[in-house]
């Protein structure tokens, strides 16, 4: 998924490496953390508490505690809930659409009915 990122700025191209990449205990494992580590990125992903107890069980072999961004991880919560809009629509949310041409056509309307119905709210 990270090949498909493109951060606009204000001027030239999109760069394709994000400062960091948010996620939740899910993607916490070691061959996530260190693929972000080797694109220096920051990986603002807490610690499953398995993962926790096994390197304190190794000791000093066990290796440092991850360490993440409390302030980003909260900002997650943003991403979370347009997720949940855009799986409110029922053809993202079941995947009818077997095609990624065809899914990501359906994500890119749903969230331009997003964007639409958020305008008309701020607009009087």
């Amino acid at each position: 998924m990270l090949k498909k990122v493109r951060v606009r700025g204000p001027v030239g191209r999109p760069r394709t490496r994000p400062d960091a990449v948010a996620g939740d205990k899910a993607y916490s494992s070691r061959g996530n953390r260190n693929h972000l580590r080797k694109r220096h990125i920051k990986a603002v992903i807490p610690e499953k508490a398995d993962q926790a107890a096994n390197r304190k069980k190794k000791g000093s072999k066990g290796g440092r505690p991850v360490s993440h961004d409390a302030g980003l991880y909260k900002d997650r919560n943003t991403v979370e809930r347009l997720i949940n809009k855009l799986k409110a629509w029922r053809g993202i949310a079941t995947r009818y659409d077997k095609k990624p041409e065809s899914y990501l056509s359906g994500l890119q309307l749903r969230g331009a009915m997003i964007w639409i119905k958020d305008l008309t709210k701020t607009t009087p």
